[in-house]
């Protein structure tokens, strides 16, 4: 990553503007067994508490970098119940990054959070929907599938 994704433009403005990056060997202690570092490498979108909401495991280039952090950051958002924002992180990897291996992700949590947020089972079919449509190869969409049955 190091050679090809760090140095990429958008990854850099991306990282200085929307992140706290922190780097670390493989092998730092406690936070390589705090967070069960066992492959390099081994990125998380972590909390202002260290908890964890996210994790990239391996090589990722650039187009696919930028998308599956946004993805992290809404996950956070989801997780402390800030659900308005999170929806505006899966909305930016759902429409700036629809061909990403994140959006699909993205598309279940979208509509979780409208579950969520409204209490209406319309943001669920939805989600099955587009991933059926868009997405009908990926895991998310067969996470879905028992939305469609939702009366």
């Amino acid at each position: 990553m190091d050679a090809v994704t760090y140095p990429n433009a958008k990854v850099v403005e991306f990282l200085q503007n929307r992140m706290v990056p922190l780097k670390l060997d493989y092998n730092a202690e406690p936070y390589a067994t705090n967070y069960m570092v066992k492959w390099t490498p081994n990125l998380l979108v972590i909390d202002a508490e260290g908890k964890e909401h996210h994790r990239i495991v391996g090589f990722l280039p650039a187009v696919e970098f930028i998308p599956s952090l946004l993805l992290g950051m809404g996950k956070a958002c989801f997780n402390g119940d800030q659900l308005k924002e999170a929806v505006e992180f899966f909305e930016q990897v759902i429409s700036e990054y629809s061909y990403s291996g994140s959006a699909p992700e993205a598309v279940f949590y979208r509509g979780v959070a409208g579950y969520k947020s409204t209490h209406q089972i319309d943001s669920l079919k939805e989600a099955y929907r587009k991933l059926q449509v868009q997405y009908h190869y990926s895991e998310w969409a067969r996470r879905a599938y028992p939305y469609w049955l939702l009366p």
